[in-house]
């Protein structure tokens, strides 16, 4: 994807059966050439060796560069140094820093409370070796007070060292510039990648957007209800929306790409051929003429 940004985020697998389909999907994603793979960390650390083993076996099979996630939530500091070192010694160099959900049963947030934190102490630890990508929230975090002091909030993030930023999924490509015109007002210079969520099935993607506040356009959420259990049509629909999402964020000028992928690979691929950005479309264009 030339002069652009793109990467792919997964979530560690619990079964065999859901490793091979990882497996699969990094093989035919990494033909799309991005620039880097993230992979989650469950809250409180609950995934963290198999984060940390995901990642390992994608820059092994694949060649590419991936990225752990890491948060600060419920997690001891003692604990969080360990992750980093270990990151640090199995040359990884990128992290995608949050700060993460409260652990189930759990009531203390721990000794760092806010990604910010989390971002100051992994550069007293490390210095720059990092490249730290943080989160951003185009149509603001559901916790933040306001609008202003979420705002505020990321500026905070960016200041404590981060390089670059991730956003949230979202439908509606102005929320996105708008926000990165905000962010620009406040002295924000970093890049600021717009996150995208394929819509592959409904009532998931209902669900997580209740958990984060992304909003889903009162005309998308109508035709998917329309569609009922055709997973074709939702998936066919949802294919035509995220691709005309995309379409105007690169247009716009957005610095890339990072897509929620949810460890499947035929709706991105889909989106991609739509870009004229597949690996086939590339290969095609890149090929010298008979004249």
């Amino acid at each position: 994807m030339s002069g652009h940004s793109i990467s792919f985020e997964f979530f560690p697998p619990r079964t065999p059966e859901a490793a091979g389909k990882l497996a699969t999907t990094t093989e035919r994603l990494a033909r799309l050439q991005p620039e880097f793979f993230s992979v989650t960390f469950g809250a409180g650390g609950s995934t963290r060796d198999s984060t940390l083993e995901t990642v390992l076996n994608i820059r092994r099979t694949t060649g590419i560069a991936a990225a752990p996630h890491l948060s600060c939530i419920g997690t001891p500091l003692a604990e969080l140094r360990a992750v980093i070192h270990r990151y640090r010694d199995e040359g990884i160099r990128r992290i995608v820093i949050l700060r993460g959900d409260m652990p189930s049963g759990m009531t203390g947030f721990g000794e760092l409370r806010y990604a910010n934190e989390l971002v100051e102490f992994v550069r007293r630890e490390t210095g720059g070796l990092f490249h730290i990508e943080v989160a951003a929230y185009p149509e603001f975090h559901p916790q933040a007070v306001s609008a202003a002091a979420d705002l505020q909030n990321f500026k905070r993030k960016v200041d404590a060292g981060a390089d670059s930023a991730i956003t949230q999924y979202f439908y509606n490509p102005d929320a996105y510039f708008r926000f990165v015109d905000s962010a620009r007002a406040l002295g924000i210079e970093i890049p600021i990648v717009p996150g995208v969520m394929p819509i592959i099935n409904y009532s998931q993607l209902t669900r997580f957007s209740e958990m984060c506040g992304a909003e889903i356009p009162r005309w998308i959420a109508k035709r998917l209800r329309d569609f009922g259990d055709d997973r074709n049509a939702i998936r066919n629909f949802g294919v035509e929306v995220t691709s005309e999402v995309c379409t105007r964020l690169l247009a716009g000028g957005a610095p890339g790409l990072h897509f929620y992928t949810m460890n499947q690979y035929e709706a991105v691929e889909a989106i991609f051929r739509n870009l004229g950005l597949d690996d086939a479309t590339r290969r095609a264009t890149s090929q010298p003429s008979d004249a």
